[in-house]
């Protein structure tokens, strides 16, 4: 125990340890845990306006993420740069990466807009239930008005989160959580002297929100003292050697978001195959999951941008234990989170009871309180797929990331689910049982890969900055 208490002590005050995890990532995990707020009032509203408005939310806005994160995955990539540029003392370059991705944001929003026209066809393809296809339908149009936005944002956080400075982040995501909060009361159910507009409403309050906080990010980013030292304002061209760069090692991280995402969207789609009650009850198993998890992709930020500054700086030493003191901070989290969901369900599923439909929602909660037991066991092993996922990702390992994440979403989640599913016509359970696989895989995966240490000569900045 004494030689615990001297580790402990020694782990906290060093480089890398769980005082600077923590210095960084804490108001990351209060951001993540807002967008995390957001999204959970959001589905709890719709909740509490219908059935098949809350069946519909998860698989719509799932698909719009879907395809709206390659490019805020390739966007938010700016932070490695700006990470690594920074702790190689290059401040000259920081104002410029991240313009790079203030332009990929016009490219990713044109694409979202081109899509409007064909939403419909997703969901009926999908054969989901008419009414809740036209709930999807109509959420996902309205979401696709905000991707503009919101990509740009991604880009404009990594220049603050990138240098170390995650508080602007925090706040950024407090203000723009509590804009889309109110506006989805309002908006939904017609309070305030705003109409009563459902899954309409909860949609338009997200694209509002989301330009409100674009327009704060960037107002703060041009500011003159950045400008001076970072040149924000007059670094501000196009630069195509800059932005090749940016998508050789983010594309495959903006790729690598678009198969996570990919793999768990179909996954909805062949459970919707099953019934509503099915679908709610995966809709709400994954939203509850979604608080525990957002906040441990706050450390993982943390750990990305600390590997990044020091691989920056060539301190490979500091680098590697950054990774581990994020690890342990994060399987201790979550494993205290997976106990309350195997001890207590009830205080995460029934906020979700509507109030209307109350005869199905006895059978939701029966098959939701199953699937909270899946979640409570594979969130142990999600620890090592975050975690160690941003330990390569800070180092730039992005393509290892995707190829890894391309092939097992496809073959260890889309075609067993699509077999068990579709063509053996199985149950709920057997269908989580794939997707629990999947996860344990993916972590052990990136874990391995970590182990083997090539990432410790890999940089994603110039050669020339890093003599």
């Amino acid at each position: 125990m004494k030689n615990l208490f001297v580790f402990l002590h020694k782990r906290w005050a060093q480089h890398g340890g769980y005082r600077e995890i923590l210095a960084i990532s804490f108001p990351l995990v209060l951001s993540t845990s807002a967008w995390t707020i957001q999204h959970f009032v959001d589905r709890l509203f719709l909740s509490r306006y219908s059935a098949e408005a809350i069946a519909a939310s998860l698989p719509a806005g799932l698909l719009n993420g879907t395809i709206t994160g390659i490019f805020t995955g390739t966007a938010s990539f700016v932070s490695t740069f700006v990470a690594q540029y920074y702790g190689a003392k290059r401040y000259e370059r920081i104002g410029k990466i991240v313009w790079q991705g203030l332009y990929l944001s016009l490219i990713g929003g044109l694409v979202m807009l081109l899509l409007i026209p064909f939403a419909h066809l997703f969901f009926t393809i999908a054969g989901h239930p008419l009414e809740v296809a036209s709930y999807e339908t109509i959420y996902f149009r309205i979401l696709c008005l905000g991707a503009a936005p919101a990509i740009a944002s991604s880009s404009l956080a990594g220049f603050f989160s990138g240098r170390g400075h995650s508080l602007p982040v925090m706040w950024m995501s407090f203000l723009q959580t509590g804009i889309n909060v109110i506006l989805d009361y309002c908006m939904i159910f017609g309070r305030w002297g705003f109409p009563e507009m459902g899954i309409k409403g909860a949609a338009i309050a997200t694209v509002i929100s989301a330009f409100a906080a674009f327009g704060i990010y960037f107002l703060i980013f041009i500011r003159e003292h950045f400008n001076i030292q970072f040149g924000t304002r007059k670094n501000n061209g196009f630069d195509l050697y800059l932005f090749k760069r940016l998508l050789h090692f983010g594309l495959p991280n903006g790729f690598q978001w678009f198969m996570d995402m990919a793999g768990f969207s179909l996954f909805l789609l062949f459970v919707g195959k099953l019934g509503l009650i099915p679908l709610a009850a995966t809709n709400i198993a994954f939203n509850i999951n979604t608080l525990a998890f957002m906040p441990m992709i706050g450390i993982g930020i943390g750990v990305s941008i600390l590997v990044g500054q020091n691989l920056g700086r060539n301190d490979i030493n500091t680098a590697e234990r950054s990774v581990y003191s994020g690890f342990h901070l994060t399987f201790i989290y979550m494993a205290t989170i997976a106990l309350l969901y195997v001890l207590v369900p009830d205080i995460f599923i029934k906020p979700f009871a509507p109030r209307v439909y109350p005869g199905n929602f006895e059978e939701i909660h029966r098959i939701a309180v199953v699937l909270l037991r899946f979640v409570a066991f594979y969130s142990i092993f999600d620890t090592m797929n975050i975690i160690f996922a941003s330990a390569l990702r800070g180092a730039g390992d992005t393509h290892y990331i995707l190829k890894s994440m391309g092939i097992l979403s496809l073959f260890v989640l889309i075609v067993p689910s699509y077999i068990a599913i579709i063509i053996l016509n199985s149950n709920i359970y057997t269908a989580w049982v794939i997707a629990t696989l999947y996860v344990i895989i993916l972590g052990f995966a990136f874990f391995l890969r970590f182990l083997q240490g090539g990432w410790k000569k890999m940089r994603v900045i110039e050669p020339s900055v890093i003599e």
